[in-house]
């Protein structure tokens, strides 16, 4: 054996040792390429939590808006980049291509995110005249209907002119509004109320404050001039919102924008800019959101029409909206403007006209109507009390009167082969005027009797009975009253939105809301429109809702049967749909899929191909995959690459015999070291503890029994094989280095004549978690080494390793699990590290493989499921 010795130094010499300052300096570098290690994982993991989130909100379960798209695009591209600064300060010089594709990628996402609709048509106005339902575009759905109504159905609408699409482009514009409106949006939680109202009021003063540039004020003032003349008389005028999108079949945008009635000519310019600013509106906002529009989308065109001081008014339906088989028209009237329907804050008459020749009122409802809504003589609307009960309690409307109305309801809808919900006015001598026609959505029949026994069965929970059928469906939740606006930034989550009056601005919380109930209200109001679009059930008329119903109530909402419950009644929610989201397909939606396609898929799959290369990253999880798999190899590669001295380590004080070197990388250690030895109980790496922990739960038994066959292959290899050379031989029998931190562990590990790395790193996070294991070679011949590499890949693998083995050579990797399953995996590593010497020796002894086959399977599985843990836990 001394010739042996002899031997091996003399054909085999020791690389020279590094100086004490090399090594200090080497430790330094390995603890800065470390860090950026680190970052890197760090904005790995990063990358891959929003690739989720873009991939859960694809789902379209849940509601999300630009702000939302653009943060994640934004977020992605940071931490991608960041990652490919880090590889690069890991590798200089390798991989700068990624920044070429990086780059082209980025393009390709910002082309999609700043794509903006061309303009059809410069013009800043257009007279009512001139205008078609085909120009949505232009001057918006609710004006170009208008339009539409008054020259193509010739039916009677107020004069007036229309603010365009360009000339909301061109006030934006001239502010520079939407920077600072995208820098704004993006600060603010879509979900957090508090932080939308303080954003409605930031956004509401800034649009406000806004100067109008002169040539758009100019082009104002000139059509109020020529619609004067059109009229005939000194005008004050109605400014009606008219936004891209509003009042298109399935997005009525119902009350969520505001209207100016009654405008005199000294104040449009400011009444045009508050309505602008309504696109703001907290009900706006989040409608927009739930629905998937694109704010930069929504254009705010503004109609001025001639204002009509009327003597009734209200809202007609071509069809029942709650019964799709209903052909019915459906008249709801209030005396004075129609504003008091459309807001929904008072009980007002129904008329229901069947539309079978000749037309005839079929069912009349008269209520008690105690106000109504008027135009001061010069400027501006006021609400007048009734107090004489022969007027609150009249017909708003003559029967004559309301067949005319359904008369001008067939022809729109036949106009427009569609049901059709349209507002409408009376004025003082008797003329009807039209004054908005939309797409009617319909809802499925809302009887839905209950047997008599069933009825019998719950009467003793009914807690209130009437009402009107706003939006049908059944829902049950905890109460929540509405009698201020701050009220709403309690409301919780599937609660029961409870309030006196149907006002569009709790449309906000549709979204949020398991059902609504109402003292005042119609199914003909804004909110009551929003309910049914987004399946909300809405029961309106309960009087004294507001005292009957405590905050807090556990209750069941039955729109449809007209009856709220007490508790939950589960007879009427086992049927009950859950509400499907209406993300997909929405522009918001098709935003996000664009880019995702940019983002997520993934075809760098194989790191071994050759074609795992920087050039063919199509995506940035295709960037994110090549970097990560790239930064393993770079980082542990630079320990191989250097001969780290046993003094520059500290040397683990513990009861084996094999001398263990410990070079602290970061915050490995509980407290600094002093002098030449580290305890175990001073060690703070959470993957090394887990290796020593397999490593000394079990002792070895020693080497296994060999033949003579075994013992002259040992014999032959250790003078023929040159993996076996230790180099100069230092005092110690076997070399065995950690490079650690707290969460991290790098062994490099010769055991008698098998070498072993292991690289592991253990957080919290498990996305984060990995550990990489490498065994080769051996003492006896290749065969026998190459059956020990099988052996020992096959029961790794059996505990959810891959594995790869080529000759004498074992990798293994194990990725993305909890910190306490890596943990026990890092165990049977260090069991096997230690169990698994010698044992190639003894590979083509099958008795003897079952036998340590089984040995081995009992002793990890008591290690890893009854061991008591002793170095951490």
């Amino acid at each position: 054996m001394k010739l042996l010795g002899n031997l091996i130094k003399k054909f085999f010499p020791a690389k020279e040792e590094l100086q004490p300052t090399e090594v200090e300096a080497l430790r330094l570098d390995f603890k800065e390429r470390y860090r950026n290690f680190q970052q890197l994982i760090s904005a790995n993991n990063k990358v891959l939590d929003i690739m989720a989130d873009i991939e859960l909100a694809l789902r379209g379960e849940r509601p999300f808006g630009m702000t939302f798209v653009r943060s994640s695009a934004t977020a992605i591209s940071v931490d991608v980049f960041r990652m490919i600064r880090k590889i690069v300060l890991l590798a200089p010089g390798k991989y700068d291509e990624l920044v070429e594709r990086f780059n082209q990628i980025q393009k390709e996402i910002d082309q999609i995110l700043t794509e903006r609709k061309p303009l059809k048509d410069n013009r800043l106005v257009l007279p009512l005249s001139q205008i078609n339902k085909d120009m949505a575009d232009v001057v918006g759905g609710k004006m170009a209907n208008l339009g539409e109504i008054r020259n193509a159905v010739g039916l009677r609408v107020p004069p007036g002119f229309v603010i365009t699409s360009a000339a909301y482009q061109r006030f934006f514009d001239h502010n520079d509004l939407r920077t600072e409106i995208n820098r704004r949006l993006q600060t603010v939680d879509p979900d957090d109320i508090q932080q939308l109202y303080t954003l409605q009021a930031g956004l509401d003063r800034l649009i406000v404050e806004a100067e109008v540039p002169q040539d758009l004020a100019d082009a104002i003032l000139e059509a109020w001039r020529v619609t004067e003349e059109e009229a005939g008389f000194e005008i004050t005028a109605a400014l009606r919102s008219s936004a891209l999108g509003e009042d298109e079949t399935g997005s009525s945008f119902a009350g969520m924008h505001r209207s100016e009635l009654n405008i005199s000519l000294q104040n449009v310019i400011q009444s045009y800019k508050e309505i602008v600013a309504s696109k703001y509106s907290l009900q706006a906002m989040t409608y927009r959101m739930k629905k998937g529009f694109k704010d930069e989308d929504i254009a705010m065109c503004v109609g001025c029409l001639v204002m009509v001081d009327a003597w009734s008014g209200g809202v007609m339906y071509s069809r029942n909206p709650i019964d799709i088989n209903d052909d019915a028209i459906f008249i709801n009237a209030a005396w004075g403007l129609p504003k008091a329907v459309v807001d929904g804050t008072i009980d007002c008459d129904l008329f229901v006209v069947s539309r079978q020749a000749p037309l005839q009122v079929i069912h009349k409802d008269v209520k008690d109507k105690d106000r109504k809504f008027v135009c001061y003589p010069l400027e501006g609307v006021c609400r007048i009390d009734l107090t004489a009960d022969h007027t609150r309690r009249q017909p708003s409307l003559s029967d004559q009167q309301a067949i005319a109305l359904a008369e001008m309801a067939v022809r729109m809808e036949t106009h427009y082969g569609a049901p059709q919900d349209i507002e409408w006015a009376v004025g003082h001598e008797g003329e009807i005027t039209i004054l908005q026609c939309r797409p009617l959505q319909q809802v499925e029949a809302a009887a839905r009797p209950l047997p008599q026994l069933s009825r019998r069965q719950h009467k003793e929970d009914v807690l209130i009975g009437g009402g009107v059928t706003a939006s049908p469906g059944a829902a049950a939740g905890p109460v929540h009253r509405l009698e201020r606006g701050i009220d709403m930034l309690a409301f919780p989550e599937d609660g029961i939105l409870v309030a006196r009056e149907a006002l569009p601005h709790w449309a906000s919380l549709i979204n949020r809301a398991a059902a609504v109930v109402t003292e005042h209200g119609s199914f003909a109001g804004h909110l009551a429109n929003v309910a049914r679009e987004f399946g909300v059930p809405a029961l309106f008329g309960i009087a004294d809702a507001m005292n009957r119903l405590e905050n807090g109530d556990l209750i069941t909402v039955d729109a449809t049967g007209r009856t709220i419950y007490r508790g939950r009644a589960e007879h009427l929610l086992t049927a009950v749909e859950k509400k499907q989201g209406v993300m997909e397909g929405s522009p918001v939606y098709e935003t996000l899929r664009l880019i995702s396609g940019h983002i997520v898929p993934l075809h760098l799959l194989d790191p071994a191909a050759p074609e795992f290369v920087p050039k063919n990253c199509r995506t940035l999880h295709d960037i994110t995959r090549f970097i990560h798999e790239k930064s393993v190899q770079e980082m542990f590669s630079f320990g191989k690459e250097h001969n780290f001295s046993e003094r520059s380590s500290k040397q683990l004080y513990y009861k084996v015999p094999m001398q263990w070197w410990i070079l602290n990388l970061d915050d490995g250690y509980r407290e600094e070291v002093k002098g030449k030895y580290v305890k175990l109980e001073n060690i703070a790496s959470v993957p090394m503890l887990a290796f020593w922990e397999g490593f000394a739960a079990i002792p070895w038994d020693g080497p296994p029994a060999i033949d003579g066959k075994g013992l002259m292959s040992v014999m032959f290899q250790s003078t023929a094989n040159t993996a076996l050379n230790t180099g100069r031989r230092s005092r110690f029998a076997d070399q065995n280095y950690f490079m650690i931190s707290r969460n991290f562990c790098n062994l490099s590990s010769r055991l008698g004549y098998h070498f072993t790395t292991m690289e592991a790193l253990v957080t919290n996070r498990k996305e984060e978690n990995y550990v990489k294991f490498q065994f080769k070679g051996g003492a006896a011949d290749l065969d026998r080494k190459a059956r020990r590499a099988h052996f020992i890949g096959r029961l790794l693998e059996d505990h959810g390793f891959k594995t790869e083995v080529v000759e004498d050579n074992l990798e293994a990797r194990i990725e993305g699990y909890d910190p306490e399953f890596m943990k026990k995996c890092i165990e049977i590593l260090g069991y096997l590290c230690l169990h698994t010497r010698q044992i190639d020796m003894i590979m083509s002894n099958e008795t003897m493989v079952k036998y340590y086959r089984s040995k081995f399977d009992k002793e990890i599985d008591y290690l890893v499921k009854e061991h008591k843990r002793v170095f951490y836990n």
